[in-house]
C-alpha cells in the first residue's frame, strides 16, 4: 500500500468519513482528518510524495489568501508587537527551565536534554499553528473581528522570528540575491493593472496562483528564504487592490481541498513508542499556560476580555513551524532525533485538544462572560470598544456591496433608526465620512446580544448581509443563543442555506441568486410595459395539438 494509486482511494474515503463524522459531532472537520490519518497510519498507509506536495501547496494558498486580507498598517499596533515579543520571552524564561528542571527530577526523555537543549525545544513550542488558527477564523468568518486580526498578526510575528532563528542556525540562509526580492515592490502596479482586466472567468484564479507559486514561492526560494513566507508577503502586497478578496474567494475551493492533506500528513505520522506518547502529552499540558498567558497580555494591552479569550484559545496549539525548528536543531546535532517525532505528536494532539475548545469558545465566553470582564482594563483599546447599538432599532450586519445596498435602501424610510456594523474598521472610516450611522462591530459579539436580549433594549431587527454564508450562519446562532428573540432576517447564495439559516432560527432567509432573477423580470417588464410592448404579456392562444409539427420529423 505504498503507491499513489493505491493510497489513494483509501485516504479519500477515511478522509471523508471521518471528517463528515467530526461535523456532524459539531467538531471541525480537520479533527476527522487527523483522526484519518492515524487510522490510515495503523492500517498500513504511509505518507505518499504527492500527499506531501498537495500538503505544502495548501499550507501556501492558505498564507497567500492570509496576505490577500492584510495590510502592513494593520500588524503595527502595540497589542500585536507587544503581545507576541512578551510573551516570546516569558514563554522562553518559564518553559525553558522547567523542562530542564523535569529532566533532573523526572528523567524519561527530558533526561537527555541540557538546559540550552531545553530553551531550544520551549523556543519550538512557543509557536502556535497559522493553519489552525486562520482555518478557524476562515470557517466562522471572524478573519476581520479584532481577535481575529490580532492573532494573525502575532502568528506574522511568529514567523518572522522562527526565519530570524532558521537563518542564524544554519538553517535556510538567504542567499546575497535575496536583496533582489524589492523588485516585487516595482512590479506591484504592473500586478495592479493586470488585476483590472482579468475579468471574472478562470483567469481569476489563475493569475492567484502565478502571484503565489512563481513570484511568490518560487522566487523566495530561489534566493533561500521559506516559500512559506514568500507567499504571505506576496499576498499583502496585492491586499489593498480592490480586487484582492476576488482573488481569495477564487481560490477557496482549491485551498480547502488541499488543506485535508495537511491535516492528514500529520496524522499520518502514526503514534509512536508509550515514552514518546507520554511525553508528548505532558507537552500538550502546558496548553493551558499558554493560552493563560496569551490571556494576560491581551487584557495588559487593553484588550476586551472577549477578545482576549476568543484570540487565546485560537493561538492555544503548538505549530508546524516548531517542528521545522526541532528539524534544523535535529540536524545541527542540539537534538535528538526522538524529539522530532515528539514535536510532530505534541503538533497533532494540541490540534485535535485545542479544535473543540474553540468550537466550543463564544459559549465558554457567554458562560463566563461576568467574572472575565472583572479583569478588563479601566481603559480598552479605541478599537476594541463594545459595540453600541445607539438606539437603533434596526441593524444590518456586513457593509460590503450587498449590506450597502440594503443599507441604502432601508435608509430612505428608516434613516433615524438604522444602523451598520462593520468589522473592518476602515470601511467604517470611509462610510462614516459619508455621513452614514456604521459602527465597528461583530456579529457574534455576544456581550452585545446579551444587551439587546433584555426587554428594555431597543434593537428589533436585525439584517445579516456579510458576505460568507458560515458567518451569516454562525453569527445567526450566537444571537439566538444569547436570547435575542427580535426579527433576523439572512442571505444566502443557495437555496439550501436558506434552508440551515431557517433551521438556526431565521425569520426570513432569501436565496439573493432567485430574487435577482425575479426582481430583474419584474424590472424588465415595467421597462416593457413603459415602452408600450405590454402586449407581450397577454396569454399565448392555444394551439391545438394537431397543428403542432410532429417531432419525429
Amino acid at each position: 500500500m505504498e503507491t499513489g494509486i493505491d493510497v489513494l482511494p483509501a485516504i479519500l474515503a477515511a478522509a471523508f468519513l471521518l471528517g463528515m463524522a467530526a461535523r456532524t459531532i459539531g467538531l471541525p472537520p480537520m479533527v476527522g482528518f487527523l483522526v484519518a490519518g492515524f487510522v490510515l497510519h495503523e492500517v498500513g498507509v504511509r505518507p505518499t510524495e504527492g500527499l506531501a506536495e498537495v500538503a505544502d501547496l495548501g499550507v501556501l494558498l492558505l498564507l497567500f489568501t492570509i496576505g490577500l486580507k492584510l495590510k502592513p498598517k494593520m500588524l503595527a499596533k502595540p497589542q500585536i508587537i507587544g503581545t507576541a515579543g512578551v510573551h516570546l520571552a516569558v514563554w522562553a524564561a518559564t518553559m525553558g527551565p522547567l523542562i530542564w528542571l523535569t529532566g533532573l527530577v523526572w528523567g524519561g526523555m527530558f533526561e537527555e536534554l541540557g538546559w540550552r537543549e531545553a530553551l531550544l525545544v520551549a523556543f519550538a513550542l512557543s509557536f502556535s499553528s497559522t493553519v489552525f488558527a486562520v482555518k478557524l477564523f476562515d470557517d466562522k468568518g471572524e478573519m476581520n473581528s479584532v481577535h481575529g486580526q490580532t492573532a494573525i498578526g502575532i502568528l506574522i510575528f511568529q514567523d518572522v522570528a522562527a526565519v530570524v532563528f532558521l537563518t542564524t542556525a544554519g538553517g535556510q540562509v538567504p542567499d546575497v540575491w535575496a536583496i533582489a526580492l524589492i523588485v516585487l515592490l516595482l512590479v506591484r502596479p504592473l500586478l495592479f493593472l493586470l488585476l483590472d482586466r482579468l475579468g471574472h472567468g478562470e483567469m481569476l484564479p489563475l493569475f492567484g496562483l502565478f502571484a503565489l507559486l512563481v513570484l511568490g514561492a518560487a522566487s523566495f526560494k530561489l534566493v533561500g528564504m521559506k516559500p512559506d513566507l514568500g507567499a504571505l508577503i506576496l499576498g499583502m502586497l496585492l491586499a489593498d487592490h480592490r480586487r484582492a478578496r476576488d482573488v481569495a474567494d477564487s481560490l477557496i475551493g482549491i485551498k480547502e481541498l488541499f488543506l485535508i492533506g495537511f491535516f492528514l500528513q500529520i496524522g499520518l505520522g502514526g503514534i509512536p513508542s508509550w515514552p514518546v506518547v507520554l511525553t508528548a502529552l505532558g507537552l500538550v499540558g502546558l496548553l493551558a499556560f499558554k493560552a493563560a498567558l496569551f490571556f494576560a497580555l491581551f487584557i495588559a494591552f487593553r484588550l476586551r476580555a472577549r477578545t482576549a479569550t476568543l484570540g487565546a484559545v485560537a493561538l492555544a496549539t503548538y505549530s508546524e513551524f516548531g517542528l521545522i525548528v526541532g528539524a534544523v536543531a535535529v540536524d545541527g546535532g542540539m537534538i535528538g532525533e526522538d524529539w522530532l517525532t515528539i514535536l510532530a505528536l505534541a503538533l497533532a494532539i494540541s490540534f485535535a485538544v485545542m479544535a473543540p475548545i474553540n468550537a466550543m469558545a463564544h459559549g465558554l465566553y457567554a458562560r463566563f462572560s461576568r467574572d472575565l470582564r472583572r479583569l478588563e482594563r479601566t481603559k480598552i483599546d479605541a478599537e476594541d470598544e463594545p459595540m453600541r447599538a445607539r438606539g437603533a432599532q434596526i441593524i444590518v450586519f456586513g457593509m460590503g456591496r450587498l449590506g450597502q445596498a440594503i443599507y441604502r435602501r432601508m435608509a430612505e424610510r428608516h434613516s433615524s433608526r438604522l444602523l451598520g456594523v462593520e468589522t473592518s474598521s476602515e470601511k467604517v472610516a470611509e462610510l462614516t465620512k459619508r455621513g452614514w450611522n456604521v459602527v465597528h462591530g461583530d456579529a457574534t459579539d455576544s456581550d452585545f446580544w446579551a444587551r439587546a436580549s433584555r426587554t428594555t433594549a431597543t434593537t428589533k431587527a436585525v439584517l445579516l448581509a456579510m458576505p460568507e454564508h458560515e458567518a451569516n450562519l454562525y453569527a445567526l446562532q450566537q444571537i439566538r443563543a444569547q436570547g435575542f428573540t427580535g426579527f433576523v432576517a439572512a442571505m444566502a447564495r443557495y437555496p439550501d442555506e436558506v434552508d440551515l439559516l431557517r433551521e438556526a432560527g431565521a425569520d426570513y432567509a432569501l436565496d439573493l441568486f432567485g430574487e435577482a432573477g425575479s426582481g430583474f423580470a419584474e424590472d424588465v417588464e415595467q421597462k416593457l410595459t413603459e415602452q408600450g410592448l405590454d402586449a407581450l404579456f397577454e396569454p399565448a392562444p392555444e394551439v391545438p395539438v394537431a397543428a403542432l409539427p410532429d417531432a419525429r420529423g
